[in-house]
C-alpha cells in the first residue's frame, strides 16, 4: 500500500478531502508519510497561504481549526492527513471527532481504491507479458528465417517497453566470434554488418561486448556505463552514445550465446528497474524462441547438406548399378565364350557364336577375325560378316589396318581421319569399302600375337569409344584363350583316337601278360599264407603257435573286460618225464610222442578251444565260452584219462602223464601275459603235488605268486647290496678228530628276517636266473677269507650249479678269482650233485676234467639221492663221493630199514675206488660211531661242527674244545 501511495499522492488527497470541503471554507490539506527513514509530506492542498502549517514531525494533536487522522499501511509505515481552516465557526470537541473519523473513513477508502486499481493495472500489465511471451512462442514456430522471428520479437517488445533502438547479437564461444542477426536504430543507421561473423577482439571496449564477457545486464546513460566498468569512452566505430543503454545477457542451459539491447537517444524515454526486470524476463523466453529456431535452422541446414550427400550418392549409386549390369553383361559374355572354347563343334560354329556374344555388347554388323598364319607369312580370315565386303580371301600380310593391329600388338581405335591420317603417313594402306570408323584389337596367346578381332561402321549413326575398345580388349582375351583351348581339344581329342588306338593294341597284349601275372599272383598268395600260417603255427604239430595263442588270448580278455559273460579259462599242460623219454629212445620218437599227444590233447577239447604249442613238451588252451569251472576241470581231467593210453611211436609203446594248471579269467588281469604266467605256477603246484593231476590257480596259489616275486625283487635288492655272506662248516677226519677241511654254506642276512638258510630262499634264486650271480659273490667271498682257516693246511669246499658245468668261461673266471686272492687251486674242492651231472653230461666231463688238470679237486655230493649210476664214477674225474644226511639220520631210527647195507657199500665202494667217503649229517654219536665202524673216514656235522662265520670259528679253534674230543 506504501508503494501505491507513491504513485498518485496528489489524487489520492484530493479524493479523501474534496467532499469535506463543501462544509467548512478554506480548507488546506496535507498528506505526510511515516516510514522507518521518518516523516516526510508527499502532497498537500491549499485555498490560501497558511502561515505555520508544519507542525512538529510525528505530531498528531489537534489544534483550533484543524482535524487529523493516521491509517496504518503495516510494515511499520503509517499515511498521516492533516486539515485546517481559517474561515467558520470553531469546531466543539464532538464535531472534530465526528470530522477526523470521516477523514479516517475516506482515508482508508481512497487506500483501498487505489490498491485495487493498482492491482487491475498488475494484472493487465501481466496478461500483455503473457500474450507477449505467447507471440515469442508463436514466431519461433512459424516457417520464417530468423530476422523475421526477431523482427517480430521486436515488435512484441515494443508494445511491452520503449523498444525502438533493438538488436541482437549471438556469439559462437568456439570460434570466439559473434554476428548481429538483427539491427534497428533510429539514429545509427548504418549499424554492423548483419549476419557476418565478427571477431570478438574487433568490439572489444563495446558495452555490447562487456555483457557477452560478463555475462551481466547493464542499464543508464552509456558514457556512465563506460565508466563503471572500467572502460574507455567508446569511438564511433561502436555507434552513437545514448541516453539510456539497457542490455540482458540470452543464456541457455547455463550458457550465455548472445546479447538483447534497447537504447534511447532521447531524455524522455528511460529505463527503470521495472524495465530491466522486464527485459532480463523476456529474455529468457527470446533466447528460448532463438534457440528453436536456431535448431530448426540448423537441422534444415544439415538435412539440406545430407539431401544433397543423397543425391550425390544416389547419383553414384546408379551408375553402380549401371556398371555392375554392364559388367554381368559382360560376365555372361565371357562364361559363353569359355563354354565354346570347350564344346566339341567345329572351329566356324565356335566364331559364329562368338560373334553373337560380342554382338550383345556392342555394334558387330560388320565383324571379322584374322588369324596369322606365320609358317606361310599370310593373313586368314576363317570368319567375317560384312555389309559391302562379304568375302574376305586369304592373303599376304599386306599394310591394311589389320596387319598394323598384328604388327603393334596394340588395340587401335581409328575415325575416318584418323585413319587417312594413317595412310598418309605410309603405315597403312586403304583397301575395299572406307569405314567410317574402324576397331581393331589383337588376339595374343603365350604374350604373341596370333590374330586381331575387328568391328567396323560405315556410317555415322554408329561409332565407337574408348569404352568400347577397352570391352572388346577385355573380350579379346577370352576369345583368344577360348581359341587356344579349342586348338588344344582339337589336338588331344587326335591324341586321344591315337591313343585309344594304341590303348587297344596294348590291351591285347597285357591281358596275355595278365594272365600269367594272375598266376604268379595266386602262386604268391599261396605261398604268402604258407608263410603267415608257418608265422602263427607250430612246425612239428600244424597246432598254433604262442603267438597265435597269446592274440587269441587277448582278444578274449579284451571281449571279457567289456562284459563278465565273456568268461573262458587257459590251460598250461606239461608231458611228465618227456626229457626222459627223448633222452632214452632219441629226439625223433619224441617228436612222434608230441605230435600223438597234441592230436589227442586237441580230441579232449573239442572246437570250443584253441590248442597250442608253446615249446618242448609245452602246450596251452584257450577254452572260451566257459561258465563255471567245473567246465575247465572237466576238460582237464579228460585230456588227463586221454593221455593214459599208450602212445605208439617209433616202433615203441610209450606211456606219458601230463600235468595241468588253470586259470580262470578274472577282471585284475590286464595282459594274456599274466593268465599265462598264473596257469604256469598253478602247472608247477601240479608238478609238485606228484604230476599226472591239474591244479587250480586260486588265492593261495596268487600268494605264493605274490611272495615269490617279492622274494625275487629281494634276492636282487640283496645282490646289489652284497647281503649274503658265507658259513664254514667243518670237515674232520673220523680217526684222528683233526679238521682236514671246510664247506663253505650261503646265507643271506635278510634286513628283516635276520639270518636266512638257503632252503628259504635257493630255489626261487635257481627260477629266477640269480642264482649264478649269487654263486659268483660268494665264491669271492669265501676266498677272500679262506686265508684265515687254511692257515694250518686244508681246503675249503664250494658248491656248484648246473648253470655253471654249462658255463664255457666258468674255469677261466674261477681261475682268475683264485689267483686274484692268491688262493692255490689244490686248496680248493669243487661239489656238484648227479642232477647237475646228468644234464650235460659231456660238457659237465670235459669242464671237470679241465678242474681236475688245474689241481682242483672234485666231490660227489648227496650221493644215494639221484640216479646213483655206477657209471659216473668212472666218466667223470671225480675223488670224493659225499653220503647223503638221509642215510645217516636213518641210524637213529628203530627201524633203519637198508640205510646201514647202503651206507656200508658205499664206504666199501669208495675204498676200492680209492676215493674218500665223507659221511654228512652227523648229529648224534651213535652216528659218529655207527659210521666209524663201517669204515668211513671222514664225516661233518653239527655234531662235530656247526656252520659259522670264520670269526668265530678262529675263536673256536682257539678257546673251545670240539665235541668229538668231549664225546
Amino acid at each position: 500500500m506504501c508503494a501505491l501511495t507513491s504513485h498518485r499522492p496528489e489524487q489520492l488527497l484530493l479524493q479523501c478531502v474534496e467532499p469535506l470541503r463543501l462544509g467548512h471554507q478554506g480548507l488546506d490539506a496535507r498528506l505526510w508519510l511515516d516510514d522507518a527513514t521518518g516523516s516526510r509530506p508527499i502532497a498537500e492542498l491549499l485555498a490560501g497561504p497558511l502561515p505555520g502549517l508544519e507542525p512538529e514531525p510525528g505530531s498528531t494533536a489537534s489544534t483550533p481549526g484543524s482535524a487529523a487522522c493516521v491509517v496504518d499501511l503495516g510494515d511499520g509505515a503509517a499515511v498521516r492527513v492533516e486539515l485546517r481552516w481559517r474561515i467558520g465557526d470553531a469546531l466543539t470537541e464532538l464535531e472534530r471527532n465526528a470530522l477526523e473519523q470521516a477523514l479516517r473513513d475516506r482515508v482508508v477508502a481512497a487506500l483501498e481504491v487505489e490498491r485495487l486499481q493498482l492491482a487491475l493495472g498488475r494484472l493487465a500489465a501481466a496478461e500483455r507479458l503473457q500474450r507477449a511471451l505467447y507471440s515469442i512462442a508463436d514466431q519461433a514456430s512459424d516457417q520464417g528465417d530468423l530476422s523475421e522471428l526477431i523482427a517480430g520479437v521486436h515488435a512484441i517488445l515494443g508494445g511491452l517497453m520503449y523498444a525502438e533502438n533493438f538488436y541482437i547479437a549471438l556469439v559462437d564461444r568456439e570460434n570466439e566470434v559473434f554476428r548481429f542477426p538483427y539491427f534497428r536504430d533510429c539514429v545509427d543507421t548504418q549499424g554492423p554488418p548483419i549476419g557476418r561473423a565478427i571477431p570478438l577482439a574487433d568490439y572489444r571496449g563495446s558495452l555490447t561486448e562487456y555483457v557477452i564477457r560478463s555475462g551481466q545486464p547493464l542499464m543508464g546513460p552509456s558514457p556512465e556505463l563506460l565508466k563503471q566498468v572500467g572502460l574507455l569512452e567508446q569511438n564511433d566505430s561502436f555507434g552513437p552514445q545514448s541516453v539510456d543503454w539497457l542490455g540482458v545477457p540470452l543464456i541457455r542451459a547455463g550458457e550465455l550465446f548472445g546479447v538483447v539491447v534497447v537504447q534511447s537517444y532521447d531524455l524522455q524515454h528511460r529505463y527503470s528497474d521495472s524495465d530491466r526486470a522486464l527485459l532480463t524476463y523476456v529474455a529468457q523466453h527470446i533466447a528460448t524462441a532463438l534457440e528453436r529456431k536456431l535448431a530448426h535452422e540448423d537441422l534444415e541446414r544439415r538435412v539440406a547438406v545430407r539431401t544433397d550427400e543423397l543425391r550425390v550418392a544416389n547419383l553414384a549409386l546408379r551408375a553402380e548399378i549401371e556398371e555392375r549390369h554392364r559388367a554381368d553383361r559382360l560376365q555372361a559374355a565371357l562364361f559363353r565364350i569359355a563354354e565354346l572354347g570347350s564344346s566339341g563343334g567345329s572351329i566356324e560354329d565356335f566364331f559364329a557364336a562368338v560373334h553373337s556374344v560380342v554382338s550383345e555388347l556392342l555394334f558387330a554388323s560388320n565383324f571379322y577375325i584374322a588369324l596369322h598364319d606365320g609358317a606361310n607369312g599370310a593373313l586368314d580370315f576363317p570368319y567375317s560378316v560384312d555389309q559391302f565386303d562379304r568375302d574376305r580371301p586369304k592373303r599376304r600380310l599386306g599394310r591394311g589396318m589389320t596387319e598394323y593391329v598384328l604388327r603393334t600388338g596394340r588395340p587401335m581405335l581409328a575415325d575416318r581421319a584418323a585413319i587417312d591420317e594413317l595412310v598418309r603417313q605410309g603405315q597403312v594402306e586403304s583397301s575395299g569399302t572406307q569405314a567410317h570408323i574402324w576397331l581393331g584389337v589383337p588376339l595374343i596367346c603365350a604374350h604373341s600375337t596370333v590374330g586381331v578381332l575387328a568391328v567396323q561402321s560405315y556410317g555415322d549413326e554408329r561409332s565407337y569409344e574408348r569404352r568400347d575398345q577397352e570391352l572388346l580388349t577385355f573380350v579379346s582375351y577370352h576369345v583368344a584363350n577360348a581359341l587356344e583351348r579349342k586348338r588344344a581339344t582339337d589336338s588331344l581329342r587326335q591324341a586321344y583316337a591315337e591313343l585309344e588306338r594304341r590303348v587297344e593294341q596294348r590291351t591285347e597284349a597285357l591281358f596275355e601278360a595278365n594272365r600269367d601275372l594272375r598266376q604268379q599272383i595266386t602262386e604268391r598268395e599261396r605261398i604268402e599264407w604258407q608263410l603267415k600260417h608257418a608265422a602263427l603255427h607250430d612246425a612239428l604239430t600244424g597246432l598254433p603257435n604262442r603267438a597265435y595263442l597269446m592274440t587269441r588270448l587277448g582278444e578274449a580278455l579284451a571281449r571279457y573286460l567289456v562284459s563278465s559273460t565273456d568268461c573262458f579259462a587257459v590251460l598250461f599242460l606239461d608231458l611228465d618225464r618227456f626229457k626222459v623219454v627223448n633222452d632214452s629212445v632219441g629226439h625223433l620218437v619224441g617228436d612222434e610222442l608230441l605230435k600223438e599227444a597234441g592230436a589227442r590233447i586237441a580230441a579232449s577239447v573239442g572246437r570250443r578251444g584253441t590248442i597250442a604249442r608253446l615249446g618242448g613238451d609245452e602246450f596251452a588252451i584257450l577254452i572260451e565260452g566257459v561258465e563255471a569251472e567245473v567246465q575247465a576241470t572237466e576238460a582237464a581231467a579228460r585230456i588227463i584219462e586221454a593221455m593214459e593210453l599208450p602212445i605208439r611211436a617209433g616202433g615203441k609203446e610209450l606211456y606219458s602223464s601230463v600235468s595241468i594248471g588253470i586259470a580262470m579269467a578274472q577282471p585284475h588281469y590286464r595282459s594274456p601275459a599274466e593268465l599265462l604266467r598264473d596257469a604256469d605256477v598253478a602247472l608247477y603246484r601240479a608238478k609238485a603235488n606228484g604230476r599226472r593231476r591239474f591244479e587250480l590257480f586260486d588265492e593261495e596259489l596268487r600268494r605264493e605268486a605274490l611272495l615269490q616275486l617279492e622274494l625275487e625283487g629281494n634276492l636282487r635288492r640283496a645282490l646289489v647290496r652284497s647281503e649274503f655272506e658265507p658259513v664254514f662248516q667243518p670237515i674232520l677226519c673220523l680217526h684222528t678228530d683233526q679238521i682236514v677241511g671246510y664247506e663253505a654254506l650261503l646265507r643271506w642276512r635278510h634286513p628283516q628276517r635276520g639270518l636266512l638258510a638257503p632252503v628259504d630262499f635257493l630255489n626261487q634264486a635257481e627260477e629266477s636266473g640269480l642264482l649264478e650271480a649269487i654263486d659268483w659273490q660268494m665264491y669271492e667271498l669265501v676266498f677272500a677269507q679262506a686265508w684265515q682257516l687254511l692257515a694250518q693246511g686244508g681246503y675249503v669246499s664250494i658248491n656248484v650249479g648246473a648253470r655253471h658245468l654249462r658255463s664255457a668261461s666258468f674255469v677261466p673266471e674261477l681261475m682268475r678269482m683264485l689267483s686274484r686272492y692268491e688262493l692255490p687251486p689244490q686248496r680248493l674242492r669243487i661239489e656238484v650233485t648227479e642232477r647237475s651231472l646228468f644234464e650235460q653230461p659231456e660238457l659237465a666231463r670235459r669242464l671237470l676234467a679241465e678242474l681236475r688238470e688245474l689241481g682242483v679237486s672234485l666231490a660227489l655230493d648227496d650221493f644215494g639221492t639221484g640216479y646213483s649210476s655206477l657209471s659216473y664214477l668212472h666218466q667223470f674225474p671225480l675223488q670224493v663221493l659225499k653220503i647223503d644226511r638221509s642215510f645217516v639220520e636213518a641210524i637213529d631210527q628203530p627201524e633203519p630199514g637198508n640205510a646201514v647195507a647202503v651206507l656200508r657199500a658205499v664206504c666199501a665202494l669208495g675204498q676200492s675206488l680209492g676215493m674218500e667217503v665223507v659221511a654228512e649229517g652227523i648229529e648224534s654219536f651213535d652216528q659218529l660211531h655207527k659210521v666209524r665202524e663201517l669204515g668211513c673216514r671222514y664225516g661233518q656235522g653239527y655234531l662235530l661242527g656247526l656252520p659259522k662265520p670264520v670269526g668265530q670259528l678262529i675263536a673256536a679253534d682257539e678257546h673251545e674244545p670240539t665235541a668229538v674230543a668231549e664225546g
